[in-house]
């Protein structure tokens, strides 16, 4: 899966830039490079490892300590990877740091986790102005049940039994919803000559179904069995959101 993700944050950030100087001589989008870049829960740091190749200054956290010297010992088999550092810590106590990020990612967490709007929250929080929040997840649709938890777990054994919850998974409706309502409590002080009142992250009056392409998006991460690979399906795909999923939004620069 994770080459697909890596697609869509890579595509996502060029079409940010070239809409921003649309109709500008712009420079090429420099995608992730030179960008502080957060992966939260990063497991054994596949994803961070990969945005730290692409030139993105990476940090992985993971709230396993096991997870991350896993991910410590792979990175050091690679001196090419001296942008990428890892600290064993939660989005939750980041926040007591200074430090924000241009780009911060969370992949297959949010279906873990039991404080699904704190996490969120926290993760928003961690983006700097302007910056971007990926996250990945599954849809709690009958279907995403047959094929994580059904399949998946007790009759292909893919994966431990008891894994998944299905009453955790978020509909993306659900995720663009809480970014409507969802207004930035913190003002960075550097910021605050400028600032005015918060405004939420995606325009309340537009649909969950369809947000503003340039404050958030929508695509479905399909398997494609025959070429055994993770594919980011288009954006008119029919029902490609149903299961895997993967979600973007950007912060307000104000």
């Amino acid at each position: 899966m994770n080459p697909a993700r890596v697609q869509f944050i890579r595509e996502k950030l060029d079409e940010v830039s070239l809409r921003e100087h649309e109709g500008e001589e712009a420079p090429p989008p420099k995608g992730l490079r030179g960008l502080d870049v957060l992966d939260v829960g990063c497991g054994g740091g596949l994803l961070s490892e990969s945005l730290a190749r692409l030139g993105a200054n990476t940090l992985g956290i993971d709230a396993s300590e096991s997870n991350i010297k896993i991910a410590q010992v792979h990175a050091s088999a690679d001196p090419k990877l001296e942008r990428l550092s890892y600290l064993h810590t939660s989005a939750e106590s980041l926040l007591e740091t200074s430090k924000r990020y241009d780009v911060v990612c969370s992949m297959e967490v949010l279906e873990h986790v039991d404080h699904p709007a704190t996490f969120l929250s926290s993760c928003a929080e961690l983006v700097k102005p302007g910056g971007h929040l990926f996250l990945s997840t599954i849809s709690r649709t009958p279907l995403a049940y047959f094929l994580t938890i059904f399949l998946a777990e007790k009759i292909l054994r893919k994966v431990s039994e008891g894994t998944h919850t299905y009453s955790k998974y978020v509909k993306p409706t659900e995720l663009v919803s809480f970014f409507q309502k969802y207004r930035s409590p913190y003002v960075d002080p550097q910021y605050l000559e400028h600032a005015t009142l918060p405004k939420a992250w995606i325009t309340p009056s537009s649909s969950p179904e369809s947000p503003p392409p340039m404050e958030a998006e929508i695509r479905g991460l399909i398997y494609h069995p025959l070429q055994a690979k993770w594919l980011l399906a288009s954006r008119d795909a029919w029902a490609a959101t149903d299961c895997n999923y993967i979600f973007w939004v950007r912060k307000p620069s104000q």
